[in-house]
């Protein structure tokens, strides 16, 4: 596939969501511009690290510059949701911030996963850029979505899949 370098500056709506049943759920985040839509397959984990890693780069900004305006990240659950068709463009290897100060915009970086054995500088970049508030909602509803999966093995800490549950803890008998 050809490398394909996307800038949505700025979005009109970045949302993340998951579709499939808990335990073969595929993660994604899509992000508008008027018409364009940009759809990219994302990791759970991915997803929650991003929120946790927005709200200390948050306050970094904040800090930095104290007479801005908090971010909301109110949301309505209804726009959330993502919009078909949902066709990705790549899987998202790697995910970065960064800060506008001119435009008080946020930029999420967006990089295509690739082998080992591939140029990381061949790969595709989609940068969706977005308001404080647009990213907060974004991360705090990817935190709702990732939580609502498997329930975790209070043994293991593990997800049990609903047949049944390999725990380590128990010696491998299944709850």
């Amino acid at each position: 596939m050809p490398k394909k370098d996307i800038d949505l500056r700025p979005v009109t709506h970045i949302t993340t969501d998951a579709i499939g049943s808990p335990g073969k759920r595929v993660f994604y985040i899509q992000g508008y511009k008027g018409q364009r839509t940009v759809t990219l397959i994302v990791e759970k984990l991915q997803i929650q690290t991003l929120a946790i890693g927005l709200e200390q780069f948050l306050a970094e900004v904040q800090s930095k510059f104290p007479d801005l305006p908090e971010a909301s990240g109110e949301y309505i659950e209804a726009n959330m949701h993502i919009n078909p068709p949902v066709d990705p463009l790549f899987r998202i290897g790697e995910l970065a911030l960064g800060y506008d100060v001119e435009s008080d915009l946020i930029v999420l970086v967006a990089r295509e996963m690739v082998s080992e054995d591939e140029d990381q500088e061949e790969s595709s970049v989609v940068r969706y850029w977005c308001t404080r508030s647009q990213i907060r909602a974004m991360a705090l509803w990817g935190i709702e979505i990732s939580s609502r999966g498997r329930p975790l093995c209070p043994q293991c800490g593990e997800p049990m899949d609903p047949d049944g549950h390999f725990c380590p803890k128990r010696n491998g008998h299944k709850h």
